[in-house]
Parts: C-alpha cells; structure tokens; sequence
C-alpha cells in the first residue's frame, strides 16, 4: 500500500514542438508513444513498462503542468484521498481517461503550488527488451539511452527572515500524507534546525522527490536514469554533438552519490541524466545530514561551486 514510484511528468513546452520532440526522442532517446490532435506527445524510456513516462505539451510558458506518482492500488487512491484532505488539501477526483491511457486518479497542490497526481492504473506497453529471456539492452538504443524516468526536484520559497519554508511545509506534507520517508536533508540557520533541502523516497532509491529552497517555487528538473559513469560520459558527448545546452556536469554529488549531467531543452526545462544507485535506502537507514558551509560538495562534489543558473534559473510548477 502507498506511492510506489514516479508516474510521468506532464511538461509545457514553446517555439518549434519539432525541437522539443527531437531532443526527448533523438537526444535523450525516449520512444514515442502517441500523439495528439494538439500537438501532446507521449514518450517512455526503453526499460519502462507503462505508456508513458513524459508528455510534452505545447504551451506560451516553459514548465511543469504537474508531477504523477503511481500507488500500488486503485483502492489507496481513497486512502490518500482521507488523508490529504484530513491534512487540510482539497482533493479533486478524475475519472478514468481524464488523464491520457490512465485510470481514476487523484490530484491536489503541493504548498509550494506544484500540481501533484496520484493513479494506480496506466496502459501497458512493455518493456523495449520483453520479459521473456530478455537481452540487457534493445537493438534500437539512441541518444542518450535514458533507462526510465528516475526523480523529480521542485523548488520551494524559502525566506527564513519572513518566516517562510516551503520546504519544511512540503517535506512535512509528503511525509505525512504520502509515506515518503527522508534520505538526506540540509539544515542551517543560528540553531541549525530550519531545513532547507530535503530528499525523500518512496522506494529502495536515494530518492524519489527532492524539494530544495529557492527565492520562488518552481520545477528545477526531472532525471533520468543511466547505467554507468561511462554512459553519463557519453550523454555529454551527445548533447555536444546536438549541441544541447549544458548547465553542469559531467559531475557527481556528494548527495546521493549519484553521477551526473544537468542541461535544457529547448524551452528552458531542466533535464537530468543520473546514473548509479548512489546507496541502498530503506526507512531504518539514518538521515544524512549535510550543512551550511559544505552546500556546494553536497550539489557538485569535485568543486563545491554552484553556478548561478542551477540556483537561480527554473520552469513554473503548475
């Protein structure tokens, strides 16, 4: 019973909707999955199972139109229907197929204005490779090769000296409602105890969702998943060669351990490619805890800076 894992994210995208399906599909290397009349367009990775894990839609603004979880059950649908509305959320109940080839769901706003759904029930496409004695990988691999679709990370007003921590607020609202548990976490201020990033799974994973303070809210990235080191080495020699727009890397956190690549689409959404499983997570393994003065190791490990564009510029959540 509970959140399982990340559903799809539903993105806005402007300008030319052929760049933007050319860098999901020919750069990143997701699989098309459908098309609409309006130009949406569906894409899943090659190791994923569900219809889609993206959808990109054509809109003025850049940015996140909502984040989906998949839960285990269609009857944990009304469980966490109680208790986000007990919690104090209004709750908006979709009936089947009001989200593309997904069952009932649920949808409510994160205290950082990010649109949240929860569904337990999507169309079935199959993995790339089968079930049935499977090769490692496909024959038709490209771009970068994503594996599936792994985290999200949303930012969060964060404003200590007006008493405001979206961060707080969100890492409060996930744990309690949705049974995310927490892996790692910032904490600073005169007594070190105002949280200022927090990273939250609901699985094996180092995470599942991340909410980091920011000067506003807003969508900072999606990540999808790699293999190896060297595969995030190749990432980059493709985004080159497409003449991708990268922000950082190839680098690796201190949080997670994870290696990675951080660049844009062409609207200006932040992308990640995130390879290796970091560490093994469960709810008895101790918090990391990172602070003030080591901020920049935990983002960027070898330098320890942060640019100004991955603090400073994101998409609209919602």
């Amino acid at each position: 019973m509970g959140v399982m894992r990340i559903g799809h994210v539903s993105l806005r995208v402007t300008g030319d909707l052929e760049k933007s399906r050319k860098h999901y599909e020919k750069m990143l290397g997701l699989y098309e999955t459908h098309r609409d009349p309006d130009g949406a367009t569906y894409y899943k990775c090659w190791d994923e199972w569900d219809k889609y894990s993206v959808q990109i839609t054509p809109a003025k603004e850049p940015g996140a139109n909502y984040i989906a979880y998949k839960v285990e059950k269609d009857s944990d649908l009304d469980m966490f229907t109680k208790r986000i509305t007990d919690y104090g959320t209004k709750v908006e109940q979709l009936k089947p197929g009001e989200i593309p080839f997904v069952g009932r769901a649920i949808r409510f706003v994160l205290p950082n204005t990010t649109k949240m759904v929860l569904f337990a029930q999507k169309e079935f496409v199959g993995k790339s490779v089968g079930v049935h004695d499977p090769d490692p990988w496909p024959d038709d691999i490209h771009g970068c090769g994503a594996m599936h679709l792994d985290h999200t990370l949303l930012m969060c007003e964060f404003d200590p000296a007006r008493r405001v921590n979206k961060v707080a607020e969100c890492t409060d609202f996930a744990m309690k409602c949705l049974d995310f548990y927490m892996t790692e976490r910032l904490v600073g201020g005169p007594d070190k105890n105002v949280l200022a990033l927090s990273f939250l799974s609901c699985s094996s994973k180092p995470h599942d969702l991340a909410f980091v303070g920011g000067n506003r809210n807003g969508f900072h990235h999606m990540a999808f998943f790699l293999e190896s080191w060297d595969d995030v080495g190749r990432a980059g020699d493709i985004m080159a060669k497409h003449r991708t727009r990268v922000d950082q890397g190839p680098t690796r956190h201190g949080i997670t351990r994870g290696r990675t690549i951080y660049f844009f689409d062409p609207s200006g959404n932040r992308n990640e490619t995130f390879a290796g499983m970091g560490y093994f997570a469960n709810r008895d393994m101790p918090i990391v805890e990172w602070s003030e003065e080591n901020i920049g190791r935990a983002i960027f490990y070898p330098t320890g800076v942060i640019n100004d564009a991955f603090r400073d510029e994101y998409t609209a959540a919602s």
